[in-house]
């Protein structure tokens, strides 16, 4: 048959298979968080001490406590800081390190500890022959030295600063003398200041020593009466350190890598990679083996 005409066979080659879907892009968020991590550990290694602790105590606390770095006072590791969470433990603390003090029944009618706005305001109280202090005078009794020296003990362990008080009740001194209320609540409060900076207070602890007399009665109703007579240990609370702005900005930094590795991790959890469907090898050729049977049917 010279008039037939010649048959057209076309064959394509199976091409490079299809796009591998957003798998890549997981991987390469991968990199780029762990090159993140490495330049900020090789910054890290440079920086300050007070930085390192601070970007640290971040990661270790996000919600912020943990933005207290610490002291420089000797013997660190046995101080503890106490705050408005835990002052009641404070108190508990301190109630039964007294109980070991001797003659502790005949005294604890006159020690009230009570958590306030301020702190822990600890409060010794004198009876109507005196308890703590000689009557009339800011000589401390052998059982004021004995509460005052356990006390000074425990609260020398603090990285809280303390506030002493004298009060007195509204009982004049005789008149003439060159010596009354207000000069006998400041003297009581710097005595028991004395005596528990040497058996264990810290010199920079004490902030204040205040004389208030009889202005703050403690029964207003009877402001002759003997328990208006005493003195107040006051535990601040601890007020937050002021940064600088180093230390700020390391903080800033920690966050913004904390935030940005939480974004990966939950993209990386959320996004699964794409089927891939590769075509098989000879899909191409089948697909046109339609079209070349036509050719030759033509």
């Amino acid at each position: 048959m010279a008039g037939t005409a010649p048959i057209i066979v076309i064959k394509k080659k199976g091409g490079h298979a299809g796009h591998h879907g957003g798998a890549w892009k997981v991987a390469y968020a991968d990199f780029v968080t762990a090159m993140m991590a490495l330049f900020i550990v090789l910054w890290l290694m440079n920086s300050s001490k007070q930085i390192q602790e601070a970007v640290g105590g971040y990661f270790k606390d996000p919600t912020g406590t943990a933005k207290q770095v610490g002291s420089d006072m000797v013997g660190a590791g046995e101080n503890f800081v106490v705050n408005k969470d835990n002052m009641e433990d404070l108190k508990e603390q301190l109630q039964q390190a007294i109980k070991a003090v001797p003659n502790f029944d005949k005294l604890k009618n006159h020690i009230d500890m009570t958590v306030t706005n301020e702190g822990l305001r600890i409060e010794l109280s004198e009876s109507e022959k005196g308890t703590f202090f000689d009557s009339g005078s800011a000589k401390i009794s052998t059982d004021g030295e004995e509460i005052l020296n356990t006390l000074g003990a425990e609260l020398g362990k603090l990285t809280n600063t303390i506030a002493m008080e004298g009060h007195t009740d509204s009982k004049p001194y005789a008149a003439g003398r060159n010596y009354g209320n207000w000069e006998l609540s400041s003297d009581r409060a710097n005595a028991a200041r004395r005596l528990m900076q040497r058996n264990g207070i810290r010199e920079d602890q004490v902030t204040q020593v205040r004389g208030f007399a009889d202005q703050r009665l403690r029964k207003k109703d009877d402001p002759l009466d003997s328990s208006n007579r005493r003195i107040s240990l006051i535990v601040q609370y601890l007020s937050k350190p002021a940064q600088t702005p180093e230390v700020a900005g390391a903080e800033k930094v920690a966050e913004k890598v904390a935030n940005k590795v939480d974004e990966k991790l939950g993209e990386n959890a959320d996004q699964k990679p794409a089927e891939v469907k590769a075509d098989a090898p000879g899909a191409a050729a089948e697909k046109t083996a339609p079209a070349a049977a036509n050719k030759k049917k033509d």
